[in-house]
């Protein structure tokens, strides 16, 4: 018997966590376990390694991942389970360890039921979309980052009568920008669950410069529409995924037409999901991991690991990935007084 895991996707904060857990508890039982480089890549390429107990020593607090990963797809790029059938007998694979996020489960799903591979799922993405999860992996870091950042914009926008427009990433959830946001002390805060009202957001920072306070600050979640009622994009990349972006600058745009205030703009990008995972993420890909092992071990197959409450649980894969798990709103409704 042997176990594989990869890390497919965009990488995240724990992951090498989660790695590191996955390799401890499998070797512990000398079960094989074999990592494979590059994501699904490397199951289609034959990328793969043994890995023992010393290959994840001192990898905890290390960002990224060490097996690597891409956005190579075998059902989008290749011929699904036949694309990945050779290295599956190759490597002698009886189970699989996916940890990647909504794409990449989905993906494991249609693995699961089309081969003779079980596969276990764990969820990670800073954007915090996946169902049947109180949270991903990744994304308490990621949240972090933000509110640093906004703690540092906060004093420049401050010493210069500035309206700072934050964007960070969130596609079709707004998780990120909405944690963040009220944990960073936010003016405003744009998500795509909510249409904006940018004459109302306007007229408070009007308001708010007015009584005295001389800056705001407002995060936009990347996959909102702008003033426009389109989401921006930059084309698609190699693998012919839209890339989203530039949605701050058209709300800054919007901002300074309106209020006649100076407006600067701050893409935080990539920088939210790079560096070292916070203890929070630490502990939740070690959780995770560990369960996930103990699954494929076992025998499971179809399920994800899932935060519920203070538990790690197992859920079924295809309910966690069917509908993307959008912001609650009672979030920002609980202080609906800051929010336009």
């Amino acid at each position: 018997m042997a176990i594989g895991v990869l890390t497919a996707g965009g990488d995240c904060p724990g992951l090498n966590a989660a790695i590191r857990a996955v390799v401890t508890r499998v070797a512990a039982e000398d079960v094989e376990v074999v990592g494979i480089a590059k994501g699904w890549r490397g199951l289609m390429e034959g990328l793969t390694r043994p890995l023992a107990r010393d290959d994840v020593r001192g990898i905890l607090s290390k960002g990224g991942t060490i097996l690597g990963t891409s956005r190579l797809d075998p059902y989008v790029h290749g011929e699904g389970y036949d694309s990945v059938a050779p290295t599956i007998e190759k490597a002698g694979l009886e189970s699989l360890v996916v940890i990647g996020g909504d794409g990449s489960l989905r993906t494991a799903a249609r693995l699961n039921d089309d081969g003779a591979l079980a596969v276990v799922g764990v969820p990670k993405t800073i954007d915090n979309d996946i169902g049947g999860t109180d949270v991903s992996l990744g994304f308490h870091t990621a949240v972090q980052i933000v509110v640093d950042a906004i703690d540092r914009l906060t004093t420049t926008a401050e010493s210069h009568n500035r309206v700072m427009v934050v964007e960070v990433m969130g596609r079709t959830a707004g998780w990120i920008a909405a944690s963040s946001g009220i944990a960073g002390g936010a003016e405003a805060i744009v998500v795509p669950e909510r249409p904006t009202d940018y004459e109302a957001l306007a007229g408070r920072l009007v308001r708010r410069h007015t009584a005295g306070h001389d800056y705001s600050l407002v995060v936009v979640a990347e996959g909102c529409a702008g003033p426009s009622g389109e989401m921006s994009t930059r084309g698609t990349d190699t693998y012919g995924f839209q890339r989203l972006g530039g949605v701050a600058y058209e709300v800054a745009r919007e901002l300074e037409e309106r209020t006649r205030y100076e407006c600067r703009v701050m893409s935080l990008g990539y920088l939210q999901r790079g560096g070292t995972p916070t203890a929070f993420d630490r502990l939740l890909g070690t959780r995770f991991g560990i369960r996930a092992a103990e699954l494929a071990l076992g025998g499971s197959e179809g399920v994800m690991v899932a935060l519920r409450g203070e538990s790690i649980e197992a859920v079924d894969m295809h309910e966690a990935v069917d509908e993307v798990r959008t912001l609650d709103l009672s979030l920002l409704d609980d202080g609906s007084w800051f929010w336009m």
